[in-house]
């Protein structure tokens, strides 16, 4: 429940983000009296701004008011697209990481205790320590001392078939976040070409081919594009790091698996 609500409010973040940029994309421009008044004033104050403007500095845009104009020049019919891809994708990254960070063991620690834990109360002992012990090793090696009483065979095949369950829990997501991964360059393309499509349609429309006309248009067409593969290069990286972690907690589970058979073969042999 707790990972839903963390994913849930990571969306809603993200949902309010994009209506704040197709909000700033359709604002007007200003009321049409406060300007006709400016401009009535603009004669009187000229020669002032003139001097002010050649000693001041010009003025920086930030990051965000630059992303926000390209957002805007791009077209929110394909740019919104896209950022809503990033934003789910990155959702479930920070859910995935959490989970799996969660998930990490110290085997070797775990593996102590439980031999100790059978020396002291026997398998039952190794079972409430499991039972108390966070994360997916733990409830493999319950598994297994649960079908200790039928043999070590048992144990390994049921160690076996939960590790599968287990292993399917962690990668659980990663399918979504490779969907976006490909979704997000093709979403740019198609922008690209419809965008190239209507700037031609302009230019048959003019009947003249003007550099300004064209170069407009090929600038607001190839923006949907770099945004389509920046949100891809993103969560490509992440995907990959997801991917490493889910490798490594599989392999953590079959070592400790392992010895967890050792130490069932021990006791069984000291009986």
């Amino acid at each position: 429940m707790k990972r839903k609500s963390l994913l849930v409010s990571l969306l809603i973040m993200g949902i309010c983000t994009l209506g704040h940029l197709s909000f700033a994309q359709d604002a007007p421009s200003g009321d049409t009296t406060k300007q006709d008044t400016a401009a009535a004033a603009a004669p009187v104050v000229d020669s002032m701004a003139s001097a002010e403007e050649a000693v001041a500095p010009p003025a920086e845009s930030t990051v965000h008011q630059v992303i926000k104009q390209k957002f805007i020049e791009g077209g929110w019919e394909w740019m919104s697209p896209i950022l809503i891809c990033m934003i789910i994708g990155l959702a479930i990254v920070v859910e995935r990481i959490i989970y799996l960070n969660l998930a990490t063991t110290n085997t070797k620690k775990l593996l102590s205790k439980i031999e100790d834990a059978m020396k002291s109360g026997g398998v039952e002992a190794a079972k409430e320590l499991c039972r108390n012990t966070r994360g997916p090793v733990a409830s493999i090696f319950y598994q297994g001392l649960d079908r200790a009483h039928e043999g070590v065979e048992i144990v390994e095949k049921s160690i076996t078939s939960y590790g599968s369950v287990q292993m399917a829990q962690l990668e659980r997501g990663l399918v979504w976040i490779s969907l976006f991964i490909a979704l997000a360059p093709m979403l740019g393309f198609m922008g690209t070409v419809v965008g190239m499509i209507q700037a031609f349609d302009a230019i048959e429309a003019a009947g003249d081919i003007s550099p300004s006309l064209v170069a407009g248009g090929i600038k607001v067409a190839l923006l949907t594009t770099v945004a389509g593969l920046i949100v891809a290069v993103v969560l490509q990286i992440f995907y990959n790091y997801l991917l490493s972690k889910v490798d490594g907690l599989v392999i953590d589970m079959e070592d400790s698996s392992i010895g967890l058979v050792d130490i069932l073969v021990k006791h069984q042999a000291k009986k």
